[in-house]
C-alpha cells in the first residue's frame, strides 16, 4: 500500500511539474478544446437561430452562425479573416518566445488571445462561419474564443501600459530629460 501511495504522489508531483513548465501550452490547448467542444455540442443539438433561456430575458444559449468578426462586423470577409488569423499565429509563434520569462501575466494574455483566434480560425476554415452561442440579451451573441480574445487583449494592454518595465534605453532617456 505504501508503494502504491508513493507512486500516486510521484504521479501528482510529475503532473504539477509538467503543468508549471508547460502551463502556457496546456492553457492554449484547453481554451481551443473547450471552445471547439462546446461549439460541436451546439451544432449537434440545436438549429441556427434556436435560443434556450438559461436566465429569462438575461442570458440564453442562442445558436448563431457569424460570417464576420466580433459582433458581426465585416461580414462575409472569409479570406481576410483567414489571412489575418494565419498572420496572427505566425507572429505569435515568432514573438512569444521573446517575452521575458518573468512576464507570466503578459504570456497569459498572449496565449489567451492566440488560442481564441485559433479556435475561431478553425471555424472559418471549416465553414467560413463562426459559431456563436453566448447570448446576454443586451449584447451581441459571442463564444468562448471571443472571451479569450478580449481577455487576452485587455491583459496584454494592461501589462504593457502599467506593469512592464520600460526598456533600459527609455529609462536612460527619461533620466537625461529630467537633468
Amino acid at each position: 500500500m505504501i508503494e502504491f501511495l508513493k507512486k500516486i504522489l510521484l504521479a501528482v508531483e510529475l503532473f504539477f511539474v509538467v503543468l508549471m513548465v508547460h502551463w502556457d501550452k496546456i492553457l492554449f490547448l484547453a481554451i481551443v478544446a473547450l471552445d471547439q467542444f462546446v461549439k460541436a455540442k451546439i451544432v449537434a443539438t440545436m438549429v441556427p437561430g434556436e435560443s434556450i433561456p438559461i436566465v429569462q430575458n438575461f442570458f440564453h444559449i442562442t445558436y448563431v452562425l457569424n460570417p464576420g468578426a466580433a459582433f458581426g462586423i465585416l461580414p462575409n470577409q472569409r479570406i481576410f479573416f483567414l489571412i489575418a488569423g494565419a498572420i496572427l499565429i505566425v507572429m505569435a509563434t515568432y514573438f512569444y518566445p521573446k517575452i521575458p520569462r518573468k512576464e507570466n501575466v503578459l504570456k497569459f494574455g498572449a496565449i489567451s488571445l492566440v488560442s481564441g483566434a485559433t479556435a475561431n480560425l478553425i471555424d472559418r476554415v471549416q465553414s467560413g462561419l463562426v459559431v456563436d452561442f453566448l447570448d446576454f440579451k443586451s449584447w451581441p451573441v459571442f463564444n468562448i474564443a471571443d472571451v479569450a480574445i478580449v481577455l487576452g487583449m485587455f491583459v496584454m494592454v494592461y501589462v504593457i501600459l502599467f506593469k512592464m518595465d520600460a526598456p533600459q534605453n527609455l529609462k536612460t532617456s527619461a533620466k537625461e530629460l529630467e537633468s
